[in-house]
């Protein structure tokens, strides 16, 4: 089953992917490369640095070695010495030690940068299954990193072999020179090794590195249905995203039709659009649309308008512009201006009439309505079939 499913994870890891394991804590990480860059730093940092390291330690050595006979006899004498010689040893050593330990946390993060993920250290039981241990021991991972040991073996064993038998004669003759010149001329020789020994791990860590880079790469790969769920989880399931936009217009629908009533008229076509205005005088510098609606919802803004009063005009030309050419909450075009005033000056009249003031004004009609505006019943502005009865 796992073999199977590692055919099926034929497409590369998306960039959530790759987060998602890099906040586990799975990242590209080489130590062949961090063996190799702390060796290759101490070695360097040895031979640049052992003539001041070799004076440090060889006055450190004799001041140690010289005999006085205060420390014998007073321990606080004995613990100065001891104290200042562990110091000098320290400071001579600092150097490199802060040298190691920058190479060490370059080396850790040169391929997969710079991470801290808590996650990593939590406890994983499932570790701990006898059977899925058996199977780790033998899977490709496991054999390529005994190959990579042998092979790191027996290429630092050969090269060492060939240094010791190339500088053999060197290393004899050293037993006949003095002790200053025997010592200068063994660490010379030893220096010697580890820089080829440390120089053939180069070999190692160019093949290594590509190695764990595509290895990372292969195991992060997902499969189609991978892709497809992650695009689900990321974008939202397409009938859930349906739903809420379904609830999203019920909600709007119903801030709207809570609009009607307060609305100063209601512009019908007469039974296919309904549009509701109102106007705040000092507030909008326009009329605004507060409600609009075909076939049921209009029949529903009509129904809410005559239960609270609101007045009614059919006026189909201004309607169908109304309706095709303004959103709700948005106020009327410049060229609707002069066919709603007339609208309006008609409503103020009726409530005049209707608190006894005045006479029963007449509906207006041939209202001003630019003939680009109005849109024929069936069709939208573009001249294609209009929504199906009952759009909002």
């Amino acid at each position: 089953m796992a073999d199977e499913s590692d055919l099926e994870k034929t497409e590369p890891a998306t960039p959530r992917r790759l987060e998602k394991a890099r906040e586990e804590g799975q990242v590209v990480r080489s130590r062949e490369l961090n063996t190799f860059l702390l060796l290759a730093a101490g070695v360097g940092g040895l031979w640049a640095g052992s003539g001041s390291l070799y004076r440090s330690l060889y006055t450190t050595v004799h001041t140690s070695l010289w005999v006085d006979p205060r420390v014998a006899r007073d321990t606080g004498v004995m613990l100065s010495v001891a104290s200042r010689s562990v110091y000098n040893v320290l400071a001579a050593l600092l150097p490199l030690f802060a040298l190691l330990m920058a190479v060490a946390v370059f080396a850790s993060v040169v391929l997969g940068g710079f991470l801290i993920s808590a996650k990593a250290l939590e406890p994983k039981f499932e570790r701990l299954d006898p059977i899925k241990g058996i199977g780790r021991l033998f899977s490709a991972q496991v054999l390529v990193e005994l190959i990579k040991t042998v092979a790191k073996a027996a290429l630092i064993g050969t090269v060492s072999a060939m240094v010791i038998w190339h500088y053999r004669d060197q290393m004899i003759a050293l037993m006949y020179t003095t002790p200053t010149e025997a010592l200068a001329r063994g660490l010379g020789l030893v220096a010697l090794c580890c820089v080829l020994i440390v120089g053939s791990l180069a070999f190692i860590v160019l093949i290594d590195a590509p190695w764990q880079i595509w290895s990372h790469h292969k195991k992060m790969r997902m499969s189609r249905e991978d892709v497809k769920q992650e695009n689900k989880e990321s974008e939202g399931d397409p009938h859930v995203k349906g739903r809420i936009r379904q609830q999203q217009r019920a909600m709007a629908r119903r801030r709207m039709m809570a609009e009607v009533p307060k609305a100063d008229v209601v512009v019908t076509n007469p039974t296919h659009y309904a549009v509701a205005l109102a106007y705040q005088e000092g507030r909008s510098s326009a009329p605004r649309v507060v409600a609009k609606g075909s076939g049921l919802v209009a029949a529903r803004i009509r129904e809410l308008a005559s239960g609270s009063h609101v007045p009614m005009l059919s006026a189909p030309p201004l309607a169908r512009a109304l309706y095709h050419h303004v959103d709700v909450g948005r106020e009327i075009p410049t060229e609707l201006y002069s066919a709603v005033a007339q609208v309006l000056a008609w409503v103020y009249q009726l409530r005049r009439w209707n608190s006894g003031l005045g006479v029963q004004p007449a509906m207006p009609v041939d209202l001003d309505v630019p003939v680009d505006l109005d849109v024929p019943v069936g069709l939208d502005p573009t001249g294609n079939a209009a929504a199906p009865a009952g759009a909002a």
